[in-house]
């Protein structure tokens, strides 16, 4: 009679550790994916903010109000244009809105913004190391399940 019942145990304790294999692979990988992927965005958009700090800050310091620069028409079409007064730029304020700005005022936005960006990233990091300790957490439960023995901590590698 306890073969019957041994069986029974492996077959559910099998069924356990497909349900959390499933769950690591299907939500917290995923989960984990995402919340990389946007804080990557937000680190490019960073990026593209300082690269115009810089522009506008070489603008300054040249002095000259006429610029000559390429633009992009799309699809990596690029045509050479040539700006009569530089005083004055577009800046790109979210949600597709621009709005007309002098050097300082757009300086002071940057600033602004990429402080904001900065702390939603420190967040998406913050988040992505809750999510890692999940995955770490369901696996030390996968081991115990099955009676497996503590990986030696110089064979763990940093799960991605």
């Amino acid at each position: 009679m306890s073969a019957p019942l041994d069986a029974n145990a492996n077959a559910n304790v099998d069924q356990k550790v497909q349900q959390y294999e499933n769950f690591i692979h299907e939500v917290l990988k995923r989960d984990l994916q995402k919340v990389l992927e946007q804080r990557d965005s937000v680190y490019e958009k960073i990026s593209q903010y300082l690269q115009l700090k810089n522009t506008i800050q070489s603008l300054q310091d040249s002095g000259c109000q006429k610029l000559k620069t390429d633009i992009d028409l799309g699809c990596n079409f690029f045509v050479q244009a040539e700006v009569e007064d530089s005083s004055k730029i577009f800046v790109a304020v979210g949600f597709g809105f621009f709005l007309e700005m002098t050097h300082d005022e757009a300086l002071k936005f940057i600033e602004k913004k990429t402080s904001q960006l900065t702390a939603f990233t420190d967040q998406q990091t913050k988040d992505s190391a809750k999510i890692k300790a999940n995955i770490r957490m369901v696996l030390e439960g996968l081991r115990e399940l099955q009676g497996l023995s503590d990986i030696p901590e110089d064979t763990r590698r940093e799960i991605h």
